[in-house]
Parts: C-alpha cells; structure tokens; sequence
C-alpha cells in the first residue's frame, strides 16, 4: 500500500508541474495536495530518475528529459493537436479571438494548444498545461455536457471540494448550464470565471458520442454576445473539419475517430 500511495503522489505531482504556473516546491505540493516533505522527497527521486529538472539558482522545478521522451512516444501514437491546429489557426484569424483546445483528464480539463487572436484585450488566463475542474470554463463546460449523464452526475459529485476556488460556481449551477449547454448545441460561459471575459465552446467526440476534446474562443463577454450566433457556427464548422481530418487515411490516432455526423449536430 505504501508503494502505492508513493507512486499515486508522484503521479499527482507530475501532473500539476505540467501547469506553468506550479514551479515551485510550495506551489506544487499545494497543487498536488501532498505534504511538503513528501513533495520534497519525491521530487528528488524524479529529479534522479530524469523525470524532472530543478534550477539550481532559482529553485524552480520543470519537466525533465525522461518525461520528453515519453510525451514524444506518446505524441507519435497520437497528437490530436496537429489535427485541430489549421481549426484552431482559421478561427483565430477569423474571430480575432484566443482559440484553445482542450482535452478531459480524469476530473478536469487541460488546455493543451492554444491560438492567440490580434484583438488588442487578449484572454490570458489559460496557458497550455492550465488544468481546470470540469465544467469550470467554456470548453470545460462543453466537455462535462457531452459525458453520459450518470458520468456527469458521478463528476459533478467528485469535483464540489475543487469548486470552492470559484466562487460563481456551484453542483448546481453547472448542472443548469449542462442543460442549457445541451440545449442549445454550444457551450457558453459569460463573466462567470473571470470578470468581463467568456467563452464559447463546442466538444469533439468520437464514434460512440464520447468527448476527447474541446474547441473554445475566450474573449471579451461583450465581443462574444455580440456574436454568438456566428461564433457557435464557426465553431460546429470547425468540428466538422476536424472530423473529417480524422477520417482522411493516414490519419494517426489512439482513439476512433469522430465521426462528422455527430460532431455536425454539436
């Protein structure tokens, strides 16, 4: 058991340096909800094995070359990313807005590519390696809408402890924009995260209706009410690009490929 508890923290530690923002020991531990003399210890042993790098001047942990290695072996299998980029670069183009893909892990989401737009008022309060609790964020919400609704309901139980850093969320709050997030076929999420910034979004699914991702724009809430019809149109239109990258031959993937139909009717 206390091997297993061992490599479940160092899991969890892992998992939180991927945020920029978790570099240091306090920060990490924190993220990780583990002890600052586990962290310590553990981090060492990364730090050994190659998994992770400190900088010796200014204390700051990052991922090491092992971990590269890894993602690199991972990225050849699969890299969901290199097939939503040209979405992601036109809708960043059109709307002048930051663009973010984002993928489920576990209980949250994780923005994994992002576009910057060339309006002047940028959102930059997602970085890729941000995680987030599911359901927190446009493109968070779209995933936790498109989850079956027993998953739904068994992640909105899961997630309550982690939605007390937001104060304008709540169980049941999320489970009214679900529904109204199902209903309308988009994502939408207005001043709710951060003031006078929101965000729309549409989920990625494959075959089975599964999500494996999501596309959203981050703007200002006034630019994006002025244009949420067109916005959630570009939005469904990309989708249906994607699928149909997946679908090319050659293409590589892990998972089965979505299919346009459904990711159509988003």
């Amino acid at each position: 058991m206390a091997l297993s508890t061992s490599v479940q923290k160092a899991c969890r530690l892992m998992r939180v340096l991927s945020d920029q923002r978790n570099t240091r020991l306090t920060d990490l531990a924190g993220a990780a909800g583990i002890d600052k003399a586990s962290a310590l210890r553990l981090l060492d042993t990364l730090v050994a094995e190659g998994f992770v790098v400190r900088d010796e001047s200014s204390k700051a942990y990052s991922v090491g070359p092992e971990w590269l290695v890894l993602r690199a072996t991972s990225v050849h299998r699969i890299d969901l990313r290199a097939v939503v980029r040209p979405a992601l670069i036109r809708l960043a183009q059109s709307c002048e807005d930051s663009v973010i893909l984002s993928v489920p892990s576990g209980q949250e989401s994780v923005c994994i590519e992002m576009r910057p737009g060339t309006f002047p008022i940028r959102a930059n309060y997602l970085n890729v390696g941000s995680r987030r609790p599911l359901g927190v964020g446009a493109g968070s919400l779209a995933l936790l809408a498109a989850l079956p609704d027993a998953e739904m309901e068994a992640t909105l139980a899961a997630i309550i402890p982690t939605l007390r850093r937001y104060p304008h969320f709540s169980a049941a709050m999320l489970r009214r924009e679900v529904a109204a997030t199902r209903a309308r076929g988009y994502a939408l999420l207005l001043d709710v995260v951060v003031e006078r910034m929101g965000g729309i979004a549409v989920a990625l699914h494959d075959p089975d209706g599964y999500p494996i991702g999501a596309i959203s724009i981050a703007a200002l809430s006034d630019r994006i009410s002025e244009r949420e019809e067109t916005l959630a149109l570009a939005l469904r239109r990309e989708a249906a690009a994607v699928s149909e990258a997946w679908l090319k031959p050659g293409t590589k993937r892990t998972s089965k490929a979505p299919a346009a139909r459904e990711l159509s009717n988003v």
